[in-house]
């Protein structure tokens, strides 16, 4: 049920963190695995890993600012039933601070980038009739609002429309299109804003479950996702976020 063997994923953004994860989890569910991002030194060494595992995966160069590097990864991805988007970049700042460049480099990795693997890919596995999973990876910003990140916040929120509609366009070809909504997960991106301890405080007070996420956290539903076993599940954006979306903590106790 939890099987991966005989499919094809592919993972753009796989160098590090969140997508690195997912691409193991994915080899290791048995799924021939394609690393895809710009930073392809690192993606071989990752796949050779993953080889020597025992496991199946190679690299792939793919630059989600460069449409003609999008078109072609996926020419060299004919096969694949799995597809997960991962690629993503972020300035956080006010509004009125970004610069229109800033604008253009967020929206194109995180968004536009995306739809078009996306519809490349997508339009393939409907071609092929033998079903599909689709996996974007959201944020808490698909969900809720939180300061200074208002570009990467409409970029997340974009793909979880994106999702449902999608699901709803390629149903009839069983394909299942989910979105992952991360909480505050611990990566080399954000490892330097987590560093202050009001910070730390300020995460214990206010979700469930009082610790920062890891990547694994997040890989382990991915895989599940990309599996027979939900071959039910459409259409969601599914918060791993510790309960942050859904939970609130406060001083008082009942008294004994």
């Amino acid at each position: 049920m939890f099987s991966l063997e005989g499919h094809t994923a592919l993972v753009a953004g796989a160098s590090r963190g969140i997508g690195l994860a997912i691409a193991k989890a994915m080899a290791a569910q048995g799924a021939h695995t394609v690393l895809a991002s710009r930073s392809h030194d690192t993606l071989e060494s990752e796949a050779a890993r993953l080889r020597q595992a025992g496991w199946s995966a190679k690299a792939l160069h793919l630059n989600m600012t460069d449409n003609e590097s999008i078109d072609a990864s996926a020419d060299g991805c004919r096969d694949v039933d799995i597809l997960v988007n991962v690629a993503g970049t972020n300035v956080r700042r006010k509004l009125q601070d970004y610069t229109a460049e800033e604008y253009e480099r967020i929206m194109q990795t995180n968004l536009h980038g995306i739809v078009r693997l996306t519809r490349l890919i997508g339009n393939r596995m409907v071609e092929r009739g033998h079903g599909g999973k689709v996996i974007n990876i959201g944020s808490l910003m698909s969900v809720l609002g939180l300061p200074y990140l208002s570009i990467y916040a409409m970029t997340k929120s974009a793909l979880a429309g994106l999702t449902r509609v999608l699901a709803a366009e390629w149903a009839h070809a069983d394909i299942q299109v989910n979105c992952i909504a991360p909480g505050f997960i611990l990566t080399d991106l954000n490892r330097e804003m987590w560093q202050p301890e009001p910070m730390v405080e300020w995460l214990s007070g206010v979700q469930a479950n009082p610790r920062l996420g890891t990547p694994d956290d997040i890989a382990g539903l991915a895989a599940f996702l990309a599996s027979p076993a939900a071959n039910y599940i459409t259409g969601q954006v599914i918060a791993s976020d510790g309960g942050y979306t859904t939970t609130a903590k406060w001083p008082f106790h009942p008294p004994s």
